[in-house]
């Protein structure tokens, strides 16, 4: 073996490794209730951003506030995967 191919190897290694320490996904799935079912129609005939202009409807201040700590409320798809 040439030292490139030593070095190939052991770089994939680490990638596998660092991979599989990884730690769980913790975000929740976007629901698939009845009141969260448009969006999935919405994502599939238009793209996740065309259904996230809806997010902030329900998802608000006033209704459903977000933790403190919650990042930015513009990408919701982005982090909040949909169940296929």
């Amino acid at each position: 073996m040439k030292k490139r191919d030593i070095l190939v190897l052991i770089g994939g290694l680490v990638i596998l490794t660092i991979l599989w320490m990884a730690p769980d996904e913790t975000t929740k799935h976007l629901p698939k209730d009845t009141i969260h079912q448009k969006f999935y129609s919405i994502v599939h005939k238009d793209g996740k951003k065309a259904a996230e202009k809806f997010c902030q409807d329900c998802h608000n201040k006033e209704q459903m506030p977000f933790p403190e700590n919650h990042p930015p409320k513009f990408r919701c798809i982005f982090c909040h995967k949909l169940d296929n």
